[in-house]
């Protein structure tokens, strides 16, 4: 599917006081708006993907998956600060003419949630049926929901939070600092940072997965190995991949951003902030999850009053998200076939 591309040339206002003075957002759309406008599905996607969902998300989004162009209206964005073209570190600053790079403005969960609407609007899209993200994206999912809560029918949040951990937050500052050890970050040249790329990688791995996960699939067989063990060469595998595909500064733009989540900034608390929200709400998180503990969707479901939870076995810990789709499926289908009918027919 080809890529497409809204500009916008009014100025961008961030939740920061500074501004971009325009914004380019790219998107994906599947299927078509049925005539009575009910069956758009909105996908926030996460921390390094793009806006072809049925590239990532397979067996959920597809001709074969739960959510297909055949019923439903599927639309998904790059987010603000990304390098798959939406708006990022490595856009033209139309001031200098050359890439923001390091200088790029921080951007926050809200002002993602900003150009999302931004296109809304721009795609003149007045109800969306079901919105559905994980991680990243789910807080998202969140925000937005707060933003415009009449919006939506159904909303999914996978593996999210209302506020973004300590432990988040060490994780992605310890890789940003893996990134900024890396000289040719400040070098500002579109390959700048990539072997602090790499080592970042590496680390958030490690809080991707679980102890039980590399044990299973890592552990070296070869005896009276020395060196060069499975484990590591996985990490270096993985690193050297991301990098292949994505970009040091946006990596840091979109950890950043991922810290500043809080839905209950600028207001009481987040118990008022989560309270707005009135429409059918599955909460999924993964039992093996140490990123996005089950704690933190147990405190979601706590705060929503519509929510239902559903916690699902998974040896991939946050990654299940992605990984575990027949699951999420499979709760998903559950859900929508309950007699409150959470999941709008469409």
């Amino acid at each position: 599917m080809i890529v497409k591309k809204f500009k916008s040339k009014q100025k961008f206002f961030l939740e920061s006081g500074e501004y971009l003075p325009e914004i380019e957002i790219a998107y994906h759309t599947f299927g078509e708006l049925n005539a009575k406008k009910n069956n758009v599905v909105w996908v926030v996607h996460a921390l390094t993907a793009n806006s072809n969902v049925f590239e990532w998300w397979p067996d959920l989004f597809g001709e074969s998956g739960y959510f297909n162009p055949k019923k439903h209206f599927i639309i998904c964005a790059n987010n603000l600060g990304s390098c798959y073209g939406t708006t990022g570190p490595l856009s033209v600053n139309p001031f200098t003419n050359y890439p923001y790079f390091s200088l790029f403005p921080a951007i926050t969960i809200r002002d993602m949630v900003h150009a999302h609407e931004l296109l809304r609007l721009h795609l003149n899209i007045n109800e969306i049926n079901t919105i559905i993200g994980g991680s990243q994206g789910a807080q998202q999912v969140l925000e937005w929901n707060i933003l415009k809560p009449q919006l939506f029918k159904t909303s999914i949040v996978i593996a999210a939070n209302a506020k973004h951990s300590a432990w988040g937050i060490a994780f992605n500052e310890s890789q940003r600092l893996a990134i900024k050890a890396d000289r040719t970050y400040y070098a500002n040249i579109e390959n700048g940072g990539e072997k602090g790329l790499s080592a970042a990688r590496s680390i958030a791995l490690l809080s991707y997965r679980s102890y039980e996960t590399y044990v299973k699939t890592q552990t070296e067989n070869r005896k009276f190995l020395l060196q060069s063990h499975k484990a590591a060469e996985y990490q270096r595998y993985q690193g050297e991949k991301l990098v292949k595909r994505f970009n040091a500064y946006a990596y840091v733009t979109l950890t950043n951003a991922m810290d500043s989540h809080n839905v209950g900034r600028n207001k009481d608390d987040c118990k008022a902030a989560l309270s707005v929200i009135k429409n059918k709400t599955l909460i999924i998180g993964i039992k093996s999850d140490i990123l996005f503990p089950t704690q933190e969707q147990e405190k979601l479901h706590e705060l929503i009053s519509s929510s239902t939870l559903n916690i699902i076995e998974s040896e991939y810990g946050h990654d299940g998200f992605l990984i575990e789709t027949k699951k999420i499926k499979s709760v998903i289908r559950q859900f929508s076939q309950s007699k409150t009918k959470h999941l709008a027919q469409v």
